[in-house]
């Protein structure tokens, strides 16, 4: 089964578990090597004697085993591989559980058996439910810089006493790093209070170097020791679940780490690797191998049963289908057998892990991180997709990432980026994400990407989540978007709390996240039909001119419908017209510019649940209407509580006719006009509907309250708002 690549359990026997032999209690070892001279296990054990604990071959697997007595937990040991022209190269266990702490790079003996889960109730209705009916808002976490404990720098300065900083190519870590039992408190605590639903963790399988986030790791089945023990990290996925919190993991099948002691030609030559990445310098599996198929679909399997992992996200999809990726030179581009760039192996690899899970864990979510587009990547193998359950939507991320910092008066040419995800989005089931990969390398960060002045840049902001929570698809945020920092993330130190702790503007930012987030999880339109076309429905996309944009989300059930309306421009409006989907009174439940959320809180008592009741006045294609004030650079939900109060005026009465001036008088009048044509009387004809009274133009927004705003230079401030004219099809007197 190993050398076909249909083992799924190879954890259970290669690798290093405790054994008895003889009524002799030790360690049993296993490890593939093939086309080699012999394999010894070293350690503190033998004085990392090359020659002291030789393993045996068995048969022509290339697997070697053997078993040394009388070894404590805990202990440091590596493979030697003699290569057959007699190189010697000391290798980490790649089925190891447990790493040295870093820099050190042996393996370490571990029992990984015997948790005593206590997260049945969580699997159970795990189990019961189906996750694609149900919320899906990700909190992405990087574990070691979430929070640290101090900041002062470590290791040692230069000559001068000066520490390596952000300019430099290995800055010094600053603070210590967080447990896993320290995180099982403040971190879960801190999600289940800002209302996420899932915790994702960037790679926590054992990684040399901290500037790769773990996405180049060295041992793919040892949690990182960095933060503790592999059981510590069992425990706070329990303390996760016992909160409501769903675990994803990332996972990185695409490409090793080139260092000497991992996987990295692991016999003397390309092993588990077929090539390297011409972008990235990392090993790429050769998913032709059938003991390395075996080796990263039991690794996807252990994760989620060791750990009760809820889903794992692929990361560098895209780098694995196709042959060429990242390959520009024409005269080096490869091909398949159809002619195609598409790498067979690693698509039939993935529709074969994607399927494993499917198999083994039903409820488990496999999600792919894939940029371009590749057709079907969430449909069955059955059906020819890759058996996803959902794919990132990086499409959607750039195209309103661009939107969002153009600047306003050239907002209206670029309107078709706010809309054209919707052109696609119930091609796959989406996540749209906000992800580490958009706040580093230059990007700037989220709240850097705004135009205007602070306050612009904190609604736009606002603007930004309130889009991303109410668009169709699942959500992800990296951590720190909600307390909305300046500078990009930093691996090497902690996020910048003190932001939201002294600074009103930035303290607010993160209630409006908090309460959005809630928002979500209450409203079952935004969740429960989020992959398919019969959740959504627009009632406007086109007003450019006012870079404003409305639709509908629908629920499973009608009464659950809510009616969603966002205005990308600074420009207020004390009234403005829109359609909603039936007659009703619809009252504001959600608007993004209260003060408390750091808004204008421009009309607000026009707007803080207030009940619009529509009118049978055709607008937007929809034959009822409702007006409301709409503040710039803001989000409004709504959401019928009932039938409509509206109450047509009553048409005028026409006066009555005065009485004639006696009977003679009278007749006298009609003699004298005999030749004229007789009187006929009027009747006031009823109108169908009472037309609405005119929509007032934009208008300034009142100064926004005055707060402590920010650790950047200037205060924030409210902006000054344009005066824009409605649109033209605008109703007037």
């Amino acid at each position: 089964m190993f050398a076909n690549g249909t083992w799924q359990r190879s954890w259970e026997k290669l690798g290093a578990h405790p054994d008895v032999q003889d009524g002799e209690p030790g360690w049993h070892f296993a490890v593939w090597a093939p086309d080699v001279a012999s394999v010894h296990v070293v350690g503190d054990f033998n004085d990392w004697d090359a020659t002291a604990n030789p393993l045996t071959q068995l048969s022509r697997s290339g697997v070697w085993q053997g078993f040394v007595p009388r070894l404590p937990e805990g202990e440091l040991y590596k493979f030697v591989i003699e290569t057959k022209d007699g190189k010697l190269l000391y290798k980490a266990d790649p089925y190891g559980f447990y790493a040295e702490n870093v820099p050190g790079t042996a393996s370490r003996l571990l029992d990984i058996t015997g948790y005593d889960w206590k997260d049945g109730v969580w699997m159970r209705n795990r189990a019961r439910h189906d996750h694609m009916e149900r919320p899906l808002n990700i909190y992405e976490v990087h574990l070691g810089s979430w929070r640290r404990h101090g900041n002062e720098p470590q290791g040692e300065p230069d000559e001068n006493g000066n520490y390596p900083g952000p300019g430099d190519p290995f800055p010094a870590q600053r603070g210590t790093y967080y447990t896993y039992d320290d995180l099982s408190t403040e971190l879960v605590e801190y999600v289940r209070d800002m209302g996420y639903t899932h915790i994702e963790l960037l790679p926590v399988m054992e990684h040399p170097f901290d500037g790769s986030w773990g996405y180049q790791p060295t041992g793919y089945y040892a949690a990182t020791s960095r933060y503790g023990t592999p059981k510590q990290l069992m425990h706070f996925v329990e303390c996760c679940h016992k909160a409501g919190i769903g675990v994803i993991l990332d996972w990185v099948p695409g490409g090793f780490c080139a260092n000497e002691e991992g996987l990295a030609t692991f016999n003397g030559k390309m092993l588990y690797e077929r090539e390297i990445h011409p972008n990235w310098g990392t090993h790429k599996f050769d998913f032709g191998r059938g003991e390395v198929r075996s080796f990263l679909v039991s690794n996807a399997l252990f994760w989620i049963e060791m750990f009760h992992a809820d889903g794992i996200r692929m990361d560098g999809v895209s780098s694995m289908l196709y042959l060429n990726f990242g390959v520009d030179d024409p005269g080096q581009k490869k091909f398949n057998k159809y002619g195609t760039e598409e790498d067979l192996d690693a698509s039939a690899f993935i529709r074969q892990v994607n399927c494993a899970v499917g198999r083994e864990f039903p409820d488990v979510m496999m999600i792919a991180e894939e940029s371009t587009a590749w057709p079907l990547v969430t449909y069955p193998p059955e059906e020819g997709g890759l058996g996803f359950h959902y794919k990132w939507d990086m499409g959607w991320m750039n195209d309103t990432l661009h939107y969002m910092q153009t600047d306003f008066p050239w907002r209206p040419g670029a309107h078709r980026l706010l809309t054209f995800s919707l052109m696609y989005a119930f091609n796959e089931n989406f996540v749209l994400p906000l992800s580490h990969d958009e706040v580093v390398n230059g990007k700037c960060s989220l709240m850097g990407r705004m135009p205007g002045d602070q306050w612009r840049q904190f609604a736009g902001l606002r603007t930004l989540a309130f889009y991303q929570m109410t668009h169709p698809g699942a959500q992800l945020n990296f951590m720190g978007n909600e307390i909305a920092p300046f500078i990009e993330w930093r691996y090497y130190e902690s996020l910048e709390w003190f932001l939201a702790d002294e600074f009103d503007a930035h303290r607010n930012h993160r209630a409006f996240v908090k309460a959005l987030n809630h928002l979500y999880l209450n409203e079952p339109a935004f969740w429960e039909k989020s992959y398919t076309e019969d959740g959504f429905t627009w009632i406007d996309a086109d007003n450019n001119q006012q870079s404003i944009i409305s639709f509908t989300r629908h629920g499973m059930k009608q009464k659950d419908d809510v009616v969603v309306i966002i205005n990308f421009d600074p420009a207020s409006y004390e009234t403005f017209r829109m359609g909603v989907p039936r007659e009703g009174d619809w009252q504001v439940i959600f608007d993004s510019d209260k003060p408390e959320f750091g808004g204008s809180g421009y009309q607000l008592e026009a707007l803080d649940n207030v009940v619009c009741s529509s009118q049978p006045y055709p607008w937007n294609g929809c034959d009822n209407s409702i007006q409301l004030a709409l503040p710039g650079l803001s989000g409004i939900v709504l959401k019928r509580i009932g039938k409509s109060s509206y109450v047509p005026p009553k048409p005028k009465k026409k006066p009555a006719k005065r009485a004639a001036k006696g009977a003679a008088a009278s007749r006298a009048a009609k003699s004298a006009t005999s030749t004229a044509k007789p009187e006929t009387t009027a009747k006031p004809t009823a109108k169908t509907a009472a037309e609405p009274a005119p929509k007032k133009p934009a208008t300034k927004a009142p100064a926004a309250p005055a707060a402590k705003a920010s650790a950047a230079p200037s205060g924030a401030k409210a902006p000054a708002k344009k005066t824009a004219k409605p649109k033209s099809s605008t109703p007037t007197a």
